[in-house]
């Protein structure tokens, strides 16, 4: 049998759970409400882009202004079925949906074209940029690229002289600059320790180097150039060479000294002056 509670008790148990109902009935209302009114804010700001093809400028101003949309030109170009002032084109299109302040893109109609493209081929970028101004041209984007001959003039355009049907009245150049000397190609200077002369010259002449002088210590009394392990590749002078000897040198002799140092920065044709023993 089950204990029966005390009827004070009972209140209190009740008491609790109609609290707990309208706690999560309360928490409900207040989401739902939240939801429905963020549906409300998103939704309400909404528009349907209008269609401005063939309006002028002023008139898509007006109808753009009047839903929240902020109207903005950003190209011009020639159209021979479309009257000059007229709008070309559109983005985002006609129907679709954007939120108010969206910015809506057009074209601006220029008619058929009625401007000839000048030649502006040998001018220079000052006297070119006049000429297209003074047609009512734009000028479009000016590159630069090594050619021989005076710098800062034009070396081609586009669109080409006198071309018919193009699309705008922008005139894109390119002009020349000097020509740019390459400098020589420099690398690190390899180790010929241990090499016979046959060996070092074809280890030299793999990198564009050559041997100017070879000094063999078993034939020349002329102190021998500083040992390996004594040059630094950073050494900031630059190490005495050598003068050839007029004897002949031993072909199974090995380098154990050479100028440039190992390691240090030459390029290609520098003179290696090496010493041998046996």
């Amino acid at each position: 049998m089950r204990p029966i509670l005390p009827r004070k008790v009972t209140r209190s148990i009740n008491r609790f759970f109609n609290i707990v109902l309208g706690a999560l009935a309360m928490l409900t209302v207040a989401l739902v409400s939240a939801f429905i009114t963020m549906r409300l804010a998103i939704h309400g700001h909404e528009v349907k882009v209008p269609d401005l093809t063939n309006l002028t400028i002023s008139e898509a101003s007006k109808k753009t202004s009047a839903l929240g949309l902020v109207l903005s030109l950003e190209n011009r170009f020639y159209s021979p079925n479309t009257p000059p002032g007229r709008i070309l084109a559109q983005s985002p299109g006609p129907g679709l949906t954007v939120r108010r302040d969206w910015p809506v893109r057009i074209t601006e109609s220029l008619g058929a074209q009625q401007v000839a493209i000048p030649d502006l081929i040998g001018q220079s970028e000052r006297t070119a940029t006049i000429n297209i101004r003074r047609l009512g041209l734009e000028l479009g984007t000016v590159s630069h690229i090594a050619a021989p001959g005076e710098p800062g003039v034009v070396i081609a355009q586009t669109p080409a002289p006198n071309a018919v049907g193009v699309d705008r009245p922008r005139v894109s150049l390119l002009l020349s600059d000097p020509e740019q000397t390459s400098s020589p190609q420099a690398f690190v200077m390899p180790s010929l320790a241990g090499l016979t002369l046959a060996g070092a010259a074809a280890r030299a002449s793999s990198s564009g180097l050559h041997i100017a002088s070879a000094e063999d210590l078993n034939l020349s009394s002329t102190p021998p150039a500083a040992p390996l392990s004594a040059q630094s590749p950073s050494s900031a002078t630059t190490p005495s060479f050598t003068e050839p000897i007029a004897h002949p040198i031993s072909s199974i002799g090995t380098v154990i000294a050479q100028t440039p140092p190992a390691g240090h920065r030459v390029v290609k044709g520098d003179p290696v002056h090496i010493t041998l023993t046996d």
